[in-house]
């Protein structure tokens, strides 16, 4: 499977549909980041659980009763649609880009090219948005072992972001060093 997704990133890695997936993307998130307080109001007092902070069960159940019914509703809509979205974009943006820069920076036969599988660890953004739903639909429950999931997930997420500015600043800059020409076999 890895291996399938890892060849389709760099069959589809054009400039062009990296530009178009960067360019909806902040589109999308433009739109949607104005439209989202009046579709979904929130409190400004609302605690983000998406932070990366680490929350004991104690204080994500605190959180989620400061939330009130209506505000865990909304968290729920909002990570169930837009936080579903903006993950699986990223890892259309993530894979597209890291193999567009990947392939000017090492030859096809480098097992460094495999490095734009990557875009995998955006699965722990999703991970996170489900356990944030599973916390609120089990919310009478107070499932801890699912808090602390939940903060693993943010945590992880969080450590993933770092690994991919990693992966994207060093296919720059060899593919700077290779003056962005697709390395040859």
């Amino acid at each position: 499977m890895f291996s399938k997704s890892a060849q389709w990133f760099y069959k589809i890695a054009t400039g062009k549909t990296v530009i178009l997936l960067t360019i909806g993307f902040l589109l999308f998130v433009g739109i949607t980041m104005r439209l989202l307080p009046i579709l979904i109001p929130a409190s400004e007092s609302m605690v983000s659980l998406d932070d990366p902070v680490f929350y004991t069960p104690a204080q994500v159940f605190s959180i989620l009763d400061d939330w009130g019914e209506t505000g865990r509703m909304q968290q729920l809509w909002f990570h169930m649609t837009w936080d579903v979205i903006v993950p699986l974009w990223s890892f259309l943006i993530v894979g597209s880009g890291s193999s567009w820069l990947l392939k000017r920076a090492f030859a096809p036969q480098s097992p460094w090219r495999k490095l734009n599988l990557v875009a995998w660890v955006t699965v722990f953004d999703l991970l996170e948005n489900f356990s944030l739903a599973g916390l609120v639909l089990f919310y009478a429950r107070r499932p801890n072992w699912l808090a602390w999931l939940k903060n693993a997930f943010t945590m992880i997420k969080y450590g993933c972001g770092v690994l991919i500015v990693g992966v994207l600043l060093t296919g720059a800059v060899l593919a700077a060093r290779n003056t962005f020409m697709i390395q040859p076999e």
